[in-house]
């Protein structure tokens, strides 16, 4: 195979693998959420604004990746 196309297999190998834990993190946590407002209905307001703002920090993980995937692809 081509050494470009051998970059670009690992870039998007690497994307996928670096993705993986920010999408199961996502889906635990509105999981863990849900869960904690059916618990606890009247404790709504501020578990959803702990979940806003750790689902923010998770997808901050994700667009790290991006950015490193992008930055790869240009240098490499």
């Amino acid at each position: 195979m081509d050494a470009e196309v051998m970059k670009m297999l690992a870039i998007g190998l690497a994307v996928g693998l670096g993705m993986l834990g920010p999408a199961i993190g996502l889906g635990l946590i509105g999981y863990s959420a849900l869960q904690g407002i059916a618990r606890n209905p009247e404790a709504k307001g501020p578990i959803f604004t702990n979940m806003i703002l750790v689902a923010g920090l998770t997808e901050a993980i994700g667009i790290y990746v991006l950015i490193v995937a992008i930055l790869l692809a240009m240098i490499v």
